[in-house]
């Protein structure tokens, strides 16, 4: 600290600001007209009035902030609280600024000794130096000039004290203070806000060479259009792609993973590139760049948003490997490794090296981005990032920013089932989404202690589980033992607990035949081309557009982290709600989570949380039955069939006093 300083040391301490990630190393999440309350300690030595500050602006621009003035809401702790509401799709700064009210620190004091009755000749001075000094800081003020001659021309004490502490006075010297021992919360924060489809989603993963009708022959981008109105009525948002690229044909993957293919077999579609080009080429047999162009509109027509994989490995015949070997990962004779997970090794990939010598890491970053921005020019705003933690972390970091910086609305879902460390790192370094343990959560417990770390911890900041029931990689145990009551309960559970959840197609047909011993779908279309029956009996397309529609009509449902577990007595009856802000949305989710049997139980309803007394009446409409229970006081018992009806969805209403009786809301 120097002693040479124009002005001292500023006395205001300005701490503990939140929300914050890692101490302000990394950025929190929101969306456009999303809420967000920052508090911070603020406070200074002695009987100073400070005015703290929350202000915040546009990350790219370079102009002033803006400031929203904070409410001390505990004087005990100096606890201070502002809000503010995100109005783009961009990033933000924000911080939290105090700084000392001189002028009003001078008027307390003085007016506590007026009152007093003591002699204030002198502090009336000080006042009136007050006033000057900001005069002279200002372009000439005739309301200043004025106030300050009104009080030198008065003749009591008491007529100055008038003046002096005429409210619109006292506002003006503190919006137009020196501010001159300002302190400020380092470092500045940021904030990364998202469009609200990053928040609220239901996406549809599916593989468009299996949309076809014809056994043995490629399914095209027309007949994945073809399918368009049946998505659609079943409610969902996100269309998911797996890779549309040319896929390898040295070492090509046949069916069931099996290491030879027959001249029939289309490969792993994660084995990108061969003569037809790589990532930024279209697989013939799916069609033209037209015919993708032709389906990405009928997509947006329908407000249907396509997502496509962005996976990072290459074909031994990828262009790649002969015009830039430099950016892949070398044995020790020169040659290109395959991509490996120790003992698992795959003959049909190879890997990026993020780290590349002699600076081709560079190109290689800068490559990568160019393909995402190809992507973006043809239509495609979401991205599933394929085992994004196996590649560099600086590097998604760098491509995230990069990228945003264009396109703020661009959304990229983190597909990485991995440490718990490095999945919550992809979140905080820009990943609008990721993938969840929610897949292997099956019982009460572990549900209600992951879902609450999820959406009521920090984590809440910058992590957005998007829970998917099912992918082509993992068909869980229990959907391959549970049968369609296994189905229809975690389909409830991924649409109603979180607000972005996703299934691979064949979940509504109830698809559960594994390799056995695996979490591996048998015969599955990662490997080989599938032609299903949509309509096969036993499907539960019905239920999931129901539960579509109650979670478009119902805006509780569209929020992530509103999320509250309630009392059952039962261990195998989930109980939890979520609710708007303002209370005039409320949504109840019972779920037996036991799909062989019926389970009864007591639950606790919190009424109290929803502002409705020990004695008052409301309503419980049950949007999966259609039926509706009259209810006082906090129990309610429940009985849920798993061949029936697993889980029940009940919006709350309550009852109002009017002049002509009850008045009802909540339908």
């Amino acid at each position: 600290m120097s002693i040479l300083a124009e002005f001292p040391p500023s006395p205001i301490v300005v701490e503990n600001v939140r929300p914050i990630v890692d101490g302000g190393k990394f950025p929190i999440k929101r969306v456009v007209g999303e809420e967000m309350t920052v508090t911070a300690t603020a406070f200074r030595d002695g009987h100073g009035i400070i005015v703290v500050l929350l202000k915040y602006k546009e990350k790219s621009n370079q102009n002033g902030w803006h400031e929203i003035e904070m409410e001390c809401i505990n004087r005990g702790l100096d606890l201070w609280q502002a809000s503010l509401v995100f109005e783009k799709n961009t990033r933000y700064l924000y911080t939290v600024e105090a700084y000392t009210d001189l002028y009003h620190s001078w008027l307390a004091d003085t007016t506590k000794k007026f009152e007093a009755g003591q002699d204030i000749a002198s502090e009336q001075l000080e006042g009136e130096q007050h006033l000057a000094e900001t005069l002279s800081r200002l372009p000439k003020n005739e309301y200043l000039t004025q106030t300050l001659n009104n009080i030198q021309a008065a003749d009591s004490q008491a007529t100055k004290m008038a003046i002096f502490s005429e409210q619109r006075l006292i506002t003006f010297m503190k919006e137009n203070s020196a501010r001159r021992d300002a302190a400020r919360f380092e470092p500045t924060l940021e904030a990364i806000v998202d469009r609200v489809r990053a928040r609220y989603a239901a996406w549809y993963e599916l593989f468009p060479r299996s949309q076809g009708k014809r056994p043995g022959q490629s399914g095209t981008f027309a007949d994945c259009t073809a399918r368009l109105p049946e998505i659609k009525w079943m409610g969902f948002d996100v269309i998911y792609l797996p890779p549309i690229h040319p896929i390898g044909r040295t070492n090509r993957k046949g069916p069931n993973n099996s290491l030879v293919a027959g001249p029939n077999d289309p490969g792993s579609p994660w084995a990108i590139g061969n003569e037809n080009g790589g990532h930024m080429a279209i697989e013939p047999s799916l069609g033209t760049f037209e015919d993708f162009a032709n389906f990405v509109q009928a997509c947006q027509e329908m407000d249907i948003e396509v997502a496509l994989d962005l996976a990072l490995n290459a074909s031994p015949d990828h262009p790649y490997i002969k015009e830039h070997p430099e950016w892949f990962l070398k044995r020790p004779d020169g040659t290109i490794k395959y991509s490996e997970n120790p003992p698992k090794k795959y003959e049909d990939i190879h890997s990026f090296d993020f780290e590349a010598p002699n600076g081709a890491w560079k190109t290689l970053w800068q490559e990568i981005k160019n393909v995402v921005l190809f992507w973006i020019e043809r239509g495609v705003r979401t991205f599933r990032v394929d085992n994004p933690h196996t590649k560099s972390v600086p590097f998604w970091e760098w491509v995230i920013d990069e990228i945003q910086a264009e396109h703020p609305d661009i959304i990229f879902l983190a597909e990485a089932f991995t440490r718990p460390p490095m999945m919550k790192t992809l979140g905080k370094i820009g990943f609008t989404q990721s993938y969840t343990y929610f897949t292997w959560r099956n019982f009460k417990g572990e549900i209600i202690n992951y879902l609450t770390e999820l959406t009521q911890t920090e984590m809440k900041e910058y992590y957005r589980g998007n829970f998917f029931a099912n992918t082509p990689d993992i068909l869980p145990e229990i959907l391959q033992v549970g049968g369609r009551p296994a189905f229809k309960i975690r389909f409830v559970l991924a649409a109603t607990l979180s607000s972005v959840y996703g299934i691979y197609s064949s979940f509504e047909l109830c698809e559960g035949a594994a390799i056995p011993g695996k979490e591996e779908y048998l015969n599955s279309e990662k490997y080989e081309i599938k032609v299903w029956d949509w309509n096969r009996p036993g499907n539960i397309k019905d239920l999931i557009a129901k539960v579509n529609k109650i979670r478009r009509e119902n805006p509780a449902l569209h929020l992530y982290d509103n999320l509250q577990f309630h009392h059952s007595d039962d261990d195998n009856i989930l109980f939890y709600s979520k609710a708007t802000a303002d209370k005039k949305n409320i949504i109840l989710v019972v779920v037996n989570l036991d799909p062989y049997s019926t389970h009864q139980s007591r639950l606790v309803v919190p009424i109290e949380r929803f502002d409705i007394g020990p004695h008052e009446p409301y309503r419980l409409h049950n949007l999966i039955t259609g039926e509706s229970l009259l209810c006082r006081g906090q129990e309610l018992n429940v009985t849920l069939d798993p061949q029936a009806e697993p889980a029940y969805i009940f919006r709350l209403g309550k009852f109002l006093h009017s002049e002509q009786g009850f008045d009802y809301f909540g339908m």
